[in-house]
């Protein structure tokens, strides 16, 4: 985890600079700061660091994972990494819910109407899946 935190650590520095350099050129090009762009880079500077604050605030209530060892083998990470349904076509289904809400951006409003439902019940059913029928707990 150390390695992810040093490398969120750098890419906060980064938009700092990035922000900073995009308020100075948008000054200079259009005689004023743009403000959308420079809040959104500010924005990222506060995501990087708050994800680096989680992954820092988890490393000291966790003991030393694998990755973190220097002499470590790779046999030693092997393992369940998590549970995924083979079988199931909630995550498709969201996909294309998701595809077709972004799509309404380009092609009309119009469609929004038909993919936010569609991503809704995707979401849903996703969600549930384990709370009913055959595989209910």
């Amino acid at each position: 985890m150390r390695s992810n935190i040093w490398v969120l650590l750098v890419m906060a520095a980064y938009f700092t600079v990035a922000d900073i350099g995009y308020a100075i050129w948008s000054y200079l090009y259009f005689g004023a700061v743009e403000p959308i762009g420079t809040a959104a880079i500010g924005l990222l500077v506060i995501l990087s660091l708050f994800i680096a604050f989680y992954l820092y605030s988890g490393m000291r209530r966790s003991a030393v994972l694998p990755e973190d060892n220097l002499d470590g083998e790779i046999a030693e990470d092997a393992g369940e990494v998590g549970f995924f349904s083979p079988w199931s076509w909630w995550p498709v289904a969201l996909g294309l819910g998701a595809a077709l809400v972004f799509l309404s951006l380009a092609v009309g409003w119009w469609l929004t109407y038909i993919a936010v439902p569609f991503a809704i019940v995707a979401v849903v059913g996703f969600v549930f899946e384990y709370s009913r029928g055959a595989h209910a707990h």
